[in-house]
């Protein structure tokens, strides 16, 4: 099913209301004033892209993903020539932990820059806030002067662990360490997770382009982690991951993330039902999970301040490097793809 299959498919059904969404014009007004001011608040990021879109129509085509439990949309942006059919595609998703809003701006950073000069042939589907609940709570909390801890989404389900694959461990780190092992309620449990699911899932059909790639962004830690992270074992085709992954820290400059693969971050170490596996496992899609910064944490207060842990005072220069990654991410993938999708089978 193409996007615009998929946007038909939305304007059929009469609910929920989201999928009746009209990005045009939605967010026109003046910029959101708040006490983090080199950040975009939702609405913000939204008209940025949507300034863009205006100016070059048909190079960045917005479509409702998915609703949240707030029936509020999940937008999605493809941008492409659209001059030149689509042969290649790409998928780019941000801010799936409320607080996480520097990949955001990696995110946004990415779509505007690659949208004025699109490879010819390749579509890269972007959507920068996934979790769309959970990210309009911290802007309610920061808009009030409230310093509270936000990860889940509007049932306070944390994204990340709630995809099909890996959900399970045999690791003896389970028994001493269990929090590191706690999963969601089910395998795509929240609108969330299945919104992605079934956007991934509609261009796998006879005829249509799949997703070739796959990166999730995520704050902080500083890492390109690859599949599998609920697995030590090592993925079929670890070294294409790799390989990857390296070109991505070369796309960076100074101060690069090292690849790894993210079940080997540590020996007690395993992130069970996570979006890398699903993607890799369900898709063979080569897939990766990057944690972008390496906190922002720089003075002692900062300590004391739970969106400072996750997000720099000057996002800028790490939005420049998360670009390169993202370009070079982009290159690589294409250049490595086997001549037949590997069917991956989690051991």
């Amino acid at each position: 099913m193409g996007l615009l299959a998929w946007g038909l498919a939305f304007a059929a059904d009469p609910a929920p209301a989201c999928r009746q969404a009209e990005f045009s014009g939605s967010f026109a007004g003046e910029p959101s004033v708040h006490p983090e001011p080199a950040y975009h608040f939702a609405a913000d990021v939204y008209r940025a892209i949507g300034a863009v879109a205006a100016l070059s129509p048909g190079r960045i085509e917005p479509f409702v993903v998915g609703c949240t439990l707030r029936d509020r949309p999940i937008w999605g942006f493809a941008v492409h020539d659209a001059t030149v059919p689509v042969a290649h595609r790409l998928l780019l998703i941000a801010n799936i932990h409320a607080m996480e809003w520097i990949p955001t701006e990696d995110a946004l950073g990415f779509l505007l820059d690659y949208a004025a000069n699109p490879t010819p042939g390749l579509e890269i589907v972007v959507v920068p806030i996934v979790n769309v609940d959970g990210r309009q709570r911290v802007e309610t909390d920061l808009q009030a002067g409230r310093n509270l801890y936000r990860r889940g989404n509007e049932a306070h389900v944390d994204l990340n662990r709630d995809w099909l694959v890996n959900r399970e461990s045999q690791a003896i780190w389970r028994y001493v360490l269990p929090a590191r092992y706690a999963v969601s309620p089910g395998g795509l449990s929240q609108p969330e997770t299945r919104s992605i699911d079934a956007l991934i899932r509609s261009h796998t059909g006879p005829g249509d382009v799949p997703f070739e790639g796959f990166v999730s962004l995520h704050s902080f830690g500083g890492f390109i982690y690859y599949p599998w992270a609920g697995l030590w074992a090592r993925a079929p085709d670890w070294p294409r991951l790799q390989q990857i992954g390296e070109a991505m820290e070369g796309g960076m400059g100074p101060h690069a993330y090292r690849p790894r693969q993210l079940s080997r971050w540590a020996f007690f170490f395993r992130g069970l039902g996570m979006e890398v596996d699903h993607v890799y496992g369900e898709f063979g899609i080569p897939a990766f999970l990057v944690e972008t910064t390496r906190s922002g944490i720089t003075r002692p207060a900062d300590l004391h301040t739970y969106f400072r842990w996750y997000n720099p005072r000057e996002p800028a220069r790490h939005v420049r490097a998360g670009v390169g990654m993202l370009h070079a991410w982009a290159i690589a993938t294409l250049a490595s793809q086997p001549a037949v999708r590997p069917t991956i089978n989690t051991p």
